[in-house]
């Protein structure tokens, strides 16, 4: 058993949060399941780690240790961004962290630059990006070739698609090009209900959902890919409310209504993580090869909990109300940012 250390100057874990949060965090450590035949050596580190798990098994060891990556070979990546939701944030920060250590990155975003949508978070903190050096560019994924105009890439993240129709023009510009390695940003929704949570890779997914036939593809076409299944994302120019709408709701001293009993369980990371793990992959591909991620907590929170810990942080009481959406006839889905599991 062991696991990965970032090798970039971002930390994995909070070490900085931008809001104080008590104990247990809003963000547990992350998990990063790696088969132990993948784990290069290198020196030990006493950096904050990915926890490993077999894949094949809810059981594992207690027991581990912790290795950083040596300084990598610089890579050329292509982002593919979507332009809205909560996975936008995902391109912007792992941009940002493969920019800061040292890779060339061009991030192109679903749409038109000059559209409403890139005047929201975080399109409109791309100077930052740019800032960096990296590039950013704009237009339809299925003309990925004509819009980087014939630059060369060694690894694309696809974080745009939800199903093959989408995706596919992109796999297959990238083989043709090319490109060595594919990393793909799925969804841990697609997994079926289960009275374990939470999920762990090799539970069974629903067949129909979309991202389950682009994973499966990818993995057809690309000898060096990876698959990640975050959940809800949390971070800094989010444009997806997420804790944004608790605390919301807390400053103004308003109650927090929540569908339900309240003690539903969701889970939640911060983007910042993600965005190491994915970094991870780009640096060590071998070590991320052909492996499905879960960029989940280890902990689940209730949704109780979640307005708890956001006032806690932000040291004001909280009112939570809870309600039957069907009796009043309001749509939970639109009213609330959880999913009521």
């Amino acid at each position: 058993m062991a696991a990965l250390a970032s090798s970039s100057s971002s930390s994995l874990l909070f070490s900085s949060p931008p809001t104080k949060f008590p104990s247990p965090s809003l963000c547990p450590p992350l998990r990063l399941s790696l088969p132990t035949s993948s784990f290069l050596s290198s020196s030990p580190s006493l950096s904050p780690s990915f926890h490993a798990y077999p894949t094949s098994s809810r059981r594992y060891s207690a027991s581990s240790f912790t290795i950083r990556a040596s300084a990598a070979e610089k890579k050329k990546v292509l982002i593919v961004n979507t332009n809205s939701g909560g996975h936008a944030v995902i391109g912007f920060y792992f941009a940002k962290e493969l920019l800061g250590s040292g890779h060339e990155v061009t991030i192109f975003t679903v749409g038109e630059e000059g559209s409403d949508k890139m005047k929201k978070p975080p399109f409109n903190r791309f100077s930052e990006i740019t800032s960096a050096g990296g590039k950013t560019v704009w237009g339809d994924p299925a003309d990925v070739g004509k819009v980087v105009a014939g630059a060369t890439f060694d690894v694309v993240l696809d974080n745009n698609g939800k199903d093959l129709d989408t995706v596919r023009p992109v796999v297959d510009w990238a083989k043709s090009s090319g490109v060595k390695q594919f990393l793909f940003i799925s969804s841990a929704g697609i997994y079926k209900p289960t009275d374990e949570p939470p999920h762990v890779e090799g539970d069974v997914v629903k067949a129909d959902a979309g991202h389950v036939g682009v994973e499966k593809y990818v993995a057809e076409v690309f000898s060096s890919w990876a698959v990640f299944r975050p959940q809800y994302m949390i971070g800094s120019g989010n444009n997806k409310d997420c804790e944004e709408w608790f605390f919301d709701r807390i400053v103004r001293k308003r109650p927090v209504p929540i569908p339900g009993s309240g003690m539903q369980l969701t889970n939640i990371a911060h983007v910042r993580d993600l965005s190491s793990m994915l970094t991870l992959a780009v640096e060590k591909p071998e070590a991320a090869c052909c492996n499905i991620f879960n960029c989940v907590s280890d902990r689940a929170v209730t949704l109780d909990g979640m307005a708890k810990l956001c006032a806690a942080a932000a040291g004001l009481p909280v009112e939570i109300v809870h309600y039957d959406p069907k009796a009043i006839g309001i749509d939970a889905k639109k009213a609330f940012p959880f999913r009521n599991m």
